[in-house]
């Protein structure tokens, strides 16, 4: 059942971006915070990526797939191409169109202003964001063996893990945080590979021939469409569940880039830097190199930025969605109050009694309600060429 049901929101999310694309071409998109384009693909990197991006591929991921034995589907690619595949390139193709879709419609049609759609988009927000923060927690001792026994999450993680939460809904109450903390991140993730690459005394020749794999994707990416295996179903629902929230964080500095400009831009910059630190991870799983010590904990540094990126966006948006601000409650009410729900619900997800599928699934019928709302309302959309800008917040 799930996985007709994640085919068919892949199959219909791929028809609208085409439909999109060739129908809207040159509309111009800017949003009320409109930034440069460095700056957005800043924020949409680290917004849209988790810590998942730094903790799965060597630890989890690699070994899965190169085990074709146990999982017969992977066995017509390498692993670093997989990879790529479930993080990089088409994939991003979701957030091109709910960026689009806030940017240039739901100001015209404002499905997302009726009562029940607010409440079931903000309570997917809510779950997503904890949904990241148990993933955070799940995963911290298999980064940082040194604490604990590398297996068992400790007192020490659950402090760290409401400390990373805490922090973020500090820097969620101003948003001059956000583009600090987007840009800081970037730049540090950039560090990293380039701290890791020299640890694994990877030449650039040794780059090119391990980086060269990920043209298996490219060759085969008609394959990534829809779930190869659970695991690969299980990424879809994911993307899909954070697809709403980044597209509506993000319209918010699109700085009046065309269509097909937002499209390529969501597409190829952000692959850019996954496939580089994809490459370098890879060389470290084919050569089993030593991580343990300064390239774990500086992995789990570059891993808590990117819990922090994400958390502040998705709790700025739920609390501006919500009117649950921290001008209207005082800053103090206002960050207690978002670390302590979303720390609760952190631990909801530990124990496996939220499942992000769940929330994919509310995700996909809200695309649906929204379509059926747009068609009703499809004559307020016949000057869409005409539209330069969002309304000003």
């Amino acid at each position: 059942m799930l996985t007709t049901i994640i085919s068919f929101g892949v199959l219909l999310a791929f028809v609208l971006v085409a439909f999109i694309t060739i129908k809207y071409w040159n509309v111009r998109l800017t949003g009320p915070q409109p930034v440069s384009l460095f700056v957005f693909i800043a924020i949409l990197f680290t917004s849209g990526l988790d810590v998942g991006l730094i903790m799965f591929p060597i630890a989890f991921d690699f070994p899965l797939y190169a085990d074709t034995a146990t999982e017969p589907a992977y066995a017509f690619t390498n692993p670093l191409a997989l990879e790529f595949g479930f993080w990089g390139f088409l994939i991003w193709a979701f957030y091109f169109l709910t960026a689009f879709y806030f940017c240039a419609i739901e100001p015209r049609v404002k499905f997302f202003e009726n009562g029940l759609v607010k409440l079931i988009n903000n309570l997917v927000i809510i779950t997503t964001c904890a949904f990241t923060g148990a993933l955070f927690l799940i995963y911290m001792p298999y980064y940082i063996p040194e604490v604990g026994d590398g297996e068992t999450v400790i007192p020490a993680f659950y402090i760290i893990c409401f400390g990373v939460i805490l922090a973020a809904s500090y820097s969620s109450t101003d948003i001059k945080y956000v583009k600090i903390l987007s840009v800081a991140s970037t730049l540090v993730f950039f560090a990293l590979i380039a701290g890791m690459w020299v640890n694994g005394r990877m030449g650039f020749g040794e780059f090119l021939s391990t980086g060269s794999n990920i043209g298996g994707y490219f060759a085969n990416i008609h394959k990534f469409i829809i779930p190869l295996t659970d695991y690969h179903e299980f990424y879809l629902f994911w993307w899909f569940a954070w697809s709403i929230m980044i597209g509506q964080f993000t319209s918010r500095f699109v700085g009046g880039l065309t269509t097909w400009q937002l499209l390529a831009a969501l597409l190829i910059f952000p692959s850019i830097p996954l496939g580089v630190w994809f490459t370098v991870a890879y060389w470290y799983h084919l050569n089993a190199i030593d991580m343990t010590g300064l390239v774990n904990w500086s992995m789990t540094v570059v891993g808590i930025l990117f819990v922090i990126n994400s958390f502040d966006s998705l709790i700025r948006l739920y609390t501006d969605n919500l009117n649950v601000t921290a001008d209207r409650f005082g800053k103090v009410q206002y960050v207690l109050g978002n670390a302590a729900l979303l720390f609760v619900l952190t631990l909801l997800f530990q124990g496996q009694w939220l499942q992000i599928q769940w929330v994919g699934t509310a995700v996909i019928g809200i695309y649906l309600a929204c379509l059926a709302w747009v068609l009703m309302r499809r004559d307020t959309l016949d000057d869409l060429s005409s539209v330069h800008a969002a309304p000003a917040e």
